[in-house]
Formats: structure tokens, sequence, C-alpha cells
């Protein structure tokens, strides 16, 4: 039985930790949630009980083995290390670590070996990310990777409860024939409407979703030498990402091949029949665990490329499902279904 830690208990990701505590029955004997002064004295149900709301302070981490951060990168950074002190292993979900040397960014299916063997801070990798490097890592044991160029069409769940009710609330307005909207989550509406910025933009053109995504899966993949290359968009879709992806294998391989190759992951369902019009969903995929993949398909001018479309929740194996996999890992649990 371990003592647990959630720091941000009470955003998107922090409820579907503790869902998904519950649902996998990780073996829990004390669980400390922490929110902001807003939701101090609140609770929250676990287990059939009743577990009150705290604030981070000096020494809330005593005690536990495991602490689970689900809020921003200043908090991540300033309280992570001191919950590696407290003798806690951290699974951090923001960016404060991820790109660190020495720490080790995992997605457990692609580099799990990587996991230290004492408490340690443990990065969360980006969403986006998690759902690229869960496909690619067949065909790069397989085939090789030259290069990888991925378009992603984002859910608005990727902003937390303001992006969702952000969709809803102008969805709304717009059936109702209001278009003068004003966005506060998203920098224009994101109702009937896409949005090919996520973050903010940097002088090479790139917003910052963009670089988190090229970096962070050159580093799980151990693959520095790959090309990678991402535009990254909003979309007004409520839960579940979504990613169109070009991938340039080493050498030419038969598709019977690469489907073989794709069916080997762990955590990867491939549904991919497009004729009968079977290929992932975000609408299907949201409340699922694996990485879906379908749509697979070679490129008519370079047959060394292969298109094809990838899926999944993203608050689940995109954030508190790879997180809570990385604690089952570390612990030796067995992995629940």
């Amino acid at each position: 039985m371990k003592n647990v830690g959630i720091v941000g208990a009470t955003g998107v990701v922090g409820e579907v930790f503790l869902q998904l505590l519950e649902a996998r029955q990780f073996p829990v004997r004390e669980l400390k949630l922490f929110a902001s002064e807003n939701s101090k004295g609140q609770t929250s149900e676990f287990n059939g009980r009743k577990i009150t709301l705290e604030t981070l302070h000096e020494g809330c981490f005593d005690g536990l083995d495991l602490v689970f951060f689900s809020s921003g990168d200043d908090i991540s950074a300033q309280w992570g290390p001191q919950a590696v002190k407290a003798g806690a292993y951290a699974v951090d979900n923001s960016a404060a670590f991820r790109m660190s040397e020495g720490v080790p960014l995992i997605v457990p299916e692609v580099n799990g070996h990587l996991l230290p063997k004492k408490a340690s801070l443990i990065a969360n990798p980006n969403c986006s990310t998690i759902q690229l490097v869960v496909a690619l890592a067949p065909l790069l044991r397989d085939f090789g990777l030259e290069s990888v160029h991925v378009a992603t069409y984002q859910a608005v769940s990727g902003a937390g409860k303001a992006g969702q009710e952000e969709l809803g609330a102008q969805t709304k307005d717009w059936a109702a024939g209001n278009r003068s909207q004003s966005p506060q989550t998203f920098p224009h509406p994101i109702a009937m409407n896409c949005i090919p910025q996520i973050g903010s933009f940097q002088d090479s053109g790139f917003c910052t979703e963009e670089l988190k995504i090229m970096r962070e899966s050159k580093k799980i993949l151990a693959a520095p030498t790959v090309r990678f290359s991402a535009f990254s968009v909003r979309v007004p879709a409520w839960n579940a990402h979504s990613e169109a992806v070009w991938i340039r294998l080493k050498r030419t391989a038969p598709r019977a091949e690469l489907l073989r190759s794709l069916s080997t992951q762990s955590g990867l369902v491939v549904e991919d029949s497009p004729r009968d019009a079977v290929y992932p969903l975000a609408i299907h995929a949201s409340g699922q665990d694996p990485v879906f993949v379908g749509r697979i398909h070679q490129d008519l001018d370079d047959p060394q490329t292969w298109l094809m479309w990838i899926v999944a929740d993203n608050l689940r194996k995109g954030a508190a499902l790879n997180g809570l996999q990385i604690a089952e890992r570390i612990f030796d649990l067995t992995r629940r279904p």
C-alpha cells in the first residue's frame, strides 16, 4: 500500500487521476489532495470516502511515496523537488522538467526501462507527444525512421475546464444567432472554428506546442537524428486529440509488414478499414485507454513514406493514465485492464 498525493486535484487531469486510481485499484493507503486556496476545505470523493482538499505548504509531502503533479510549470518547478526531498517519486505532468538533463521523460510502453529505482523526478510527456511516440516506436524498431511530419487536431479539453466551458458557451451562442463572441481561453472563438496556434509563437515561427512535440519525441525515442516537424491546431472537439502523420522509413516495406509491426505495440490499437468508414475517431477514443491508429496508406510519390491517423484521449493516455502507468511500473504492480 502506498501513500499518494495529487497536486492540482480539482483540474480536469487531477479528476481523471482520481478516477483511474480507483478504477485500476491502485493500492492507496493514504491519499492527500492539493488544490488552490479557493478550494481549500472542500472535499473530493475517493473509494467511497470524502477527502478534504489542502493547499501546498512546508512539509506537506512528508510520508508520501508518490506525488502526481497536474498543475502549472511554476508550481511543479517549486514543489516537485520538495516532494523528492521528502522521499517521494514525483510524476510531473507539466513541461517544467521534460527536457531537463537527468530527468527521464517516460512513456512506459516505449522507454519504461529508464525509470529510476529510487525517489526521483519523472516527467510525463506532452499529450500529443505521447500518442505519437506509441505509434512510432515499433516502426523505429522494425524499419528505422528518417523523418516524421505531424499535424495535430487538438480538443479543447487540452486547455482544461476553461477550454471546455468556452466551447460550450460559444456553441450555445452560435446556435442562438450570437456571432459576437469574446474569447478568454483561446486567442479566437473556438466554436465552428479551427485555430492554428497552441501556446505562444517563437521567433522560429513555431508555437510552443509544436516545439514540445518535436523535442520530446526525439528524447523519448532516443532518436536525435530523426527529422521531426509539427503543426498544431486547436479544433472544436470536446475531448481526445487527433493527428495526421507522414512517416518516412529507412527502407520500403509492404503494408502487411507495417501492420504487423504496429500490431505488436502495447497500448496501440489498429482500426484500419477505411472503405468501411472504420478509422479512429475522437468521439470514440474519448474515455478509452489505448492509442488508436488507422488510415494507414503509402505515399504515392515516395514508397518509403506512410501516412496514418492517430487518436487518443488526451486526459487519459495523454496525461493521467500515462502518469499512473509510470507509477504502476515503478512499484512493479500488475498492469490493470
